[in-house]
């Protein structure tokens, strides 16, 4: 009898499911292939004078699908060291950010300029007057 309720424990049966830290936070970057930085920011009272701070740090985290976009709110969670930096995987994205704006074009110009030919460079004074004489 008493096997069977240790084995019913969590810490007996092998199952290799931990808790984990997580945290939540902005993607900031995206640097890399298949990696994100993540800013998570907390409140922090000071000591002394008793005011609330915004502290706030950079996570490095694994995207396997590239699914992430800047201003995404995700949720991390840590895992095993994957590179030098990166220690954090992405869990979830929590809520979508605003669409990236498309890169303006290059050099884009009025219908009107085009039809418009342009002007001659006006030739100094001094130029002119070298060249007739």
């Amino acid at each position: 009898m008493a096997d069977n309720a240790a084995a019913s424990t969590p810490a007996c049966r092998g199952d290799r499911a931990k808790h984990r830290n997580t945290k939540v936070g902005q993607v900031v970057s995206r640097s890399g292939n298949k990696t994100i930085v993540v800013e998570v920011t907390r409140r922090v009272q000071h000591p002394l004078y008793k005011r609330f701070l915004n502290k706030s740090k950079k996570f490095y985290a694994h995207d396997e699908q590239n699914q992430c976009q800047l201003g995404d709110r995700v949720r991390i969670v840590e895992t095993r060291p994957l590179s030098k930096l990166k220690r954090w995987r992405l869990e979830q994205i929590v809520h979508r950010g605003a669409s990236v704006i498309p890169a303006p074009e290059a050099q884009a110009v009025p219908p009107e300029a085009e039809a418009v030919p342009p002007e001659a460079p006006l030739a100094s004074p001094s130029l002119a007057q070298e060249s007739g004489s």
